[in-house]
């Protein structure tokens, strides 16, 4: 697992970007706390096929990136949430949950429920208004043989 450190400034939709490996031919489901906004700033920069959990239809392994902006708003909450999203994703998608600055325990909480799910959790990053870690589904990382 790889550790990236964003400077103070920066809003969270850039490193959601880059934590998920975003292209602009990517399909984007955004979810959480002020998802329409955060889909609006995306088609804004030329991710057109951005959608909110709102207007994105119903889950069909549609989506190469889910990002959740999941600050203030409690983990617990987050489950429900993450099942409905792991519907929308494609087999080899991209999950970014961004939580607020947390106690140690949460972000280990955080881990343990996208584990849970058949997730792995591939890149972290800290930011000033928070934290955010990337996953993808364990299929797409094979067990390599040892040599």
């Amino acid at each position: 697992m790889s550790s990236l450190q964003v400077g103070t400034g920066d809003r969270i939709i850039d490193p959601m970007i880059e934590l998920a490996g975003c292209s602009l031919q990517h399909r984007i489901v955004v979810a959480g706390f002020k998802s329409f906004e955060l889909m609006l700033e995306l088609q804004r920069r030329g991710y057109l096929r951005a959608a909110a959990t709102g207007n994105c239809g119903l889950p069909a392994a549609q989506y190469d990136v889910a990002l959740v902006d999941w600050r203030r708003r409690p983990l617990r909450t987050l489950e429900a949430t993450l099942d409905w999203l792991m519907k929308c994703l494609s087999a080899d998608g991209v999950l970014v949950v961004w939580l607020d600055a947390q106690k140690p325990a949460a972000n280990q909480n955080l881990r343990a429920l996208l584990e849970r799910r058949g997730f792995v959790i591939a890149h972290s990053a800290v930011h000033d208004c928070g934290c955010a870690l990337s996953a993808r589904r364990l299929q797409t990382y094979p067990l390599q043989k040892a040599a």
